[in-house]
């Protein structure tokens, strides 16, 4: 019996880790699996948690209110160190970027236990974009045992910084197999709360262009003038619904409230995953400064706009699944405008799309398969 510990704290964390979760979960004689909540991101990822039918078992709960990442380090590394202590796993997982998978990494280090870096290897090369993201990234690759890369190019980012070749393993993204699963579930089963949500929503048949944003990077000046330019777009196309589900952070939140004003602009709170994956479906454009929707849109056949000055994805620049817009208002409202009047260059994308630079939902599969050859050679 191996045991194995995940920690997560953000609802994206929960969503790309969760088929790993089962995954091991399958080999009830092989894996004990546990899992840490810090509780970084406490209700939209409790949420995810119920979704994917997983309870954690020790739930940190330390966020707090208007709370600095200082801060939240320090509680992060006093709340994990007795987990560990108690849990004493075997390896600990981390998922991506966040300050939870950090301070999770960085108390395994502390404790002796081997890290395992699920979604490792993205990369921008400027250390405060995004922030502060790219330093937490760069840090769990000088700790982890297993690097679990997306791509080949994350991949060739660990090897440049000397990451030995054998502790890397190309899988494809996990967050790939949560969407894939999901959209499963939603057809099979659609629930009350989406039925009432489609019908809250009144599309009136309109086409969707999908609005989020969040990241730290972008707020103050920068998101204001993403509220700019999508006051622009919304009045330049007002036969198309522009739906924005605002980030529960109050920056965000009072630099998008006069959007509210436009009558084909919806202002909404944040939707679980089952919801968002819904709308996702049903979008005819995506703009966003998020990560993982770089990665899920392609499965769905989506183009993605981003709406920041650098990605650690540019593997969907590339394979032109996504275009990278920058931030100010004239740029953004120029590359949307490009992609909804000239019908061949969005079609064109779409195609694009067939093909997903970030997998075809078997990331688990191999990450699985990794660590029982790992054991097994114990």
């Amino acid at each position: 019996m191996h045991k194995l510990l995940f920690i997560a704290g953000t609802r994206p964390e929960v969503i790309k880790l969760a088929p790993l979760i089962h995954a091991f979960g399958q080999q009830p004689l092989v894996f004990d699996c546990r899992v840490c909540f810090t509780g970084q991101h406490r209700e939209l990822a409790l949420q995810a948690f119920d979704f994917f039918n997983i309870q954690p078992d020790d739930h940190l709960n330390l966020m707090q209110e208007n709370q600095q990442l200082s801060g939240l380090t320090a509680l992060l590394m006093e709340a994990l160190e007795p987990v560990l202590e108690e849990e004493k796993p075997d390896f600990v997982f981390v998922q991506g970027d966040t300050t939870s998978a950090f301070c999770g990494a960085l108390a395994a280090y502390y404790a002796g236990i081997s890290v395992a870096h699920v979604e490792a290897g993205l990369r921008t090369g400027l250390i405060r974009s995004p922030f502060p993201e790219e330093f937490n990234r760069v840090a769990i690759s000088k700790i982890a045992a297993y690097h679990f890369a997306p791509t080949e190019a994350a991949r060739e980012n660990l090897l440049r910084e000397g990451i030995p070749e054998a502790s890397i393993i190309v899988t494809g993204n996990t967050g790939v197999d949560a969407l894939l699963w999901a959209k499963t579930q939603i057809s099979a089963k659609k629930s009350p709360e989406l039925t009432a949500f489609q019908q809250q929503l009144d599309q009136k048949n309109r086409q969707i262009v999908l609005v989020t944003l969040h990241r730290r990077e972008n707020q103050g000046a920068i998101m204001d003038g993403m509220q700019q330019a999508l006051s622009s777009l919304a009045m330049r196309y007002p036969a198309m619904l522009f739906v924005l589900p605002v980030h529960p952070n109050p920056r965000v939140r009072a630099a998008l409230e006069p959007l509210a004003g436009l009558p084909n602009v919806r202002l909404i709170p944040p939707l679980s995953y089952e919801i968002f994956v819904w709308l996702l479906s049903v979008s005819y454009l995506i703009l966003t400064d998020s990560g993982g929707i770089q990665e899920e849109a392609p499965s769905l056949g989506k183009p993605v706009v981003v709406l920041r000055d650098h990605t650690e994805r540019p593997e969907a620049i590339e394979a032109g699944t996504a275009l990278l817009a920058g931030t100010s208002p004239e740029a953004v409202v120029n590359t949307v405008s490009r992609l909804l009047d000239d019908a061949a260059a969005y079609h064109a994308m779409v195609e694009r799309c067939r093909q997903n630079p970030f997998g075809n939902g078997r990331a688990c599969e191999r990450i699985l398969a990794q660590l029982v050859s790992v054991f097994n050679a114990q």
